[in-house]
């Protein structure tokens, strides 16, 4: 494979926080890395250092010559006046400055040097590179072309710098949270993107099932190291755990000796001889190791819910709109005592106008909403990350409360709790502005738990923290009594997380799907199957020509072709039936499971029995 960067001893630091030391490796063509580490380790720090964006104390990094480089910040900045289209061209490429080229010299009088142009424009298929651009934004949602990069939302210009970075068709493409504001159907155009095309690839994401699908290879900072394995997320998981147990087992090897050596060392005299002297010094190696401490520390979050009542919350016939746009329509529900609920749909649905109404930012235009006394909401917005950068991150929590109740008489001071969110005493006493974006959320998701919440609505909790973290939080909502609604993009997440769905379809069209997000994709795709079989014109049957060979029905086959007519009706009365259960979203996943396998044999039968009616229609009765 041919070298396309290659990073050898790179060191950086930021006055007395090391974030890595000597670290080395390379990215060829055709590889697709992942680059995994907790919050606060130097992932973006790292990518801004390969991409030109930030300096670093020591080390080499080498590209190969004439490399096309393509970079995705994790907050992208344009010109607030541009067009989204001119955006498109902001950080131009040789296609670019040809376009403008053209462009300008169509302005000149007399237009010099057009030919030349055009056969360049020809040549670089240039021609198409506005098209293309149209293409990639109407995939990820940007329809207005003109529209001004200050109308923009944070998300949507996340979007118009993805495209950006698509359409110059790098030859390494470096991604920090490329799925961070895209839904559902965005992220899967995205994976199916990625996975198609040749360019190599190295990216920073906490999407699971992204990585999984899309990186071959995962790169993971540690502990300041670097460790490469050469293979998918899932792949990494299995073998980083057998790094973790072999590190362990090795520090408790050097444990058990260093106790014999240290025993040694106290016995011999100080004048000692040259045989001794070599043990001495690799008593000193051996300290090292057995004095190690493997940094798997995980967030703790026990945090005791406090009692909450049988009755949650009651929406009844709850409408909400904006202009044409409906976001409610007749909405009722009654939801469950410990009922974990997700919410999926895409952009611009409703999904957080319906969490603000539910949490008394926003008013329905009519219906009521009825929640019971006993609930104590614990609400992590997108909006709610605010902080102040000159206080510390240990009187931001002190704020709030002193200590923290665990249940069963034991308590946690505000320092032990952050201890528990990989927070060191350091941190701590350090101000918010030092803090990384991931290091941000983490500390928010402190503020809304210390409250002692019992009913968790979190609206994409899942962004910019890292993988640990999501782990972690994902075992601590699976045990958490009280109730959990999570707005989420992120599939693994929402699997491991919630019992059932409710999808919302656009126009206050809301249903609600009884499983995960795997089992609602799996049901869509079963689904899209079938309509697009409906929708097909029915082929035309080759008719049986017969000649001089016209004969009666006999007795037998005039009772077979009656029955035929009844058993086609009452299989095509289930399978309408069938159709419209699916599409109800009332099923069970047992009972749809069970449907979606039925329905091909139905039409397989149908078919068969069909084919078989019409071969005893052509004998004349």
């Amino acid at each position: 494979m041919t070298p396309y960067l290659q990073i050898e001893n790179l060191t950086k630091s930021f006055g007395d926080l090391l974030l890595f030391n000597q670290i080395s490796f390379g990215v060829a063509e055709g590889q697709r890395i992942g680059l995994i580490a907790k919050n606060g380790s130097g992932k973006t720090t790292l990518l801004n250092i390969i991409a030109g964006k930030e300096g670093y104390d020591e080390g080499n990094i080498t590209f190969r010559k004439d490399l096309k480089v393509g970079y995705l910040e994790q907050s992208p900045y344009y010109p607030e006046e541009l067009t989204v289209m001119e955006a498109c061209f902001y950080h131009g490429n040789s296609t670019v400055q040809l376009i403008k080229e053209y462009e300008d010299c169509m302005e000149t009088p007399g237009n010099p040097g057009l030919e030349d142009l055009l056969v360049r424009m020809e040549h670089e298929k240039a021609w198409d590179y506005e098209r293309k651009a149209k293409q990639i934004l109407s995939q990820l949602k940007i329809r207005d072309f003109n529209q001004k990069i200050k109308q923009l939302s944070g998300g949507q210009l996340k979007r118009v710098a993805l495209a950006n970075v698509l359409i110059t068709e790098p030859d390494l493409l470096i991604l920090d949270e490329p799925t961070n504001h895209l839904d559902l159907d965005m992220t899967e155009w995205l994976e199916d993107y990625l996975k198609r095309g040749t360019l190599s690839l190295l990216m920073v994401t906490h999407d699971r099932y992204f990585l999984d699908r899309v990186c071959s290879e995962i790169i993971e900072i540690d502990n300041r190291q670097v460790y490469s394995y050469k293979g998918n997320y899932s792949y990494y998981l299995d073998k980083r755990q057998e790094r973790i147990d072999a590190t362990n087992a090795e520090i408790a090897r050097a444990n058990n000796l260093y106790r014999t050596e240290l025993e040694w060392m106290r016995r011999m005299p100080q004048a000692r001889g040259h045989k001794a002297r070599y043990r001495e010094e690799a008593f000193y190696e051996l300290e090292k190791v057995a004095k190690q401490r493997f940094n798997d520390s995980n967030v703790k979050l026990d945090v005791k819910a406090s009692y909450i009542g049988s009755k949650i919350f009651e929406a009844d016939h709850l409408c909400k709109s904006f202009g044409d746009l409906k976001i409610l329509d007749d909405f009722s529900y009654i939801f469950a005592r410990y009922e974990k609920m997700g919410i999926v749909g895409n952009n611009g649905t409703g999904k957080s106008t319906f969490i603000k109404i539910l949490m008394g930012e926003q008013k329905p235009d009519s219906g009521t909403l009825d929640i019971g006394e006993t609930v104590r909401f614990g609400y992590y917005s997108q909006e709610g990350l605010q902080f102040d950068d000159q206080m510390k991150v240990i009187d931001v929590i002190t704020e709030i409360a002193e200590v923290i109740e665990l249940g069963n008489g034991k308590r946690l001071t505000a320092s032990q709790f952050l201890q528990h969110f990989l927070f060191t005493p350091e941190t701590q006493h350090s101000y918010v502005y030092k803090l990384s974006g991931g290091e941000r959320r983490r500390l928010y998701l402190c503020t809304v738990l210390m409250r002692n919440p019992n009913f968790l609505v979190l609206d994409e909790p899942t962004n910019d923290l890292d993988i640990v973290t999501l782990q972690v939080l994902e075992e601590y909502l699976q045990n958490f009594k009280g109730c959990v609604i999570v707005v989420s993009h992120d599939r693994y997440f929402m699997d491991k997380v919630v019992d059932h769905l409710l999808v919302f379809n656009g126009q206050g069209d809301i249903r609600d799907f009884p499983g995960n997000y795997s089992d609602y994709r799996d049901w869509k795709e079963v689904k899209a199957s079938h309509e697009k079989e409906a929708s097909k014109p029915k082929e035309e049957k080759t008719q049986r020509v017969r000649l001089n060979d016209k004969r009666k029905m006999t007795f037998k086959e005039k009772k077979e072709f009656e029955q035929l007519e009844k058993e086609i009706a009452l299989l095509e009365e289930e399978k309408k039936m069938i159709e419209e259960s699916l599409c109800s979203g009332t099923l069970g996943v047992d009972e749809l499971t069970e449907k979606s396998k039925r329905l091909p044999i139905l039409n397989d039968e149908i078919d068969e029995k069909t084919m078989r009616w019409m071969e005893l229609s052509e004998i004349e009765g």
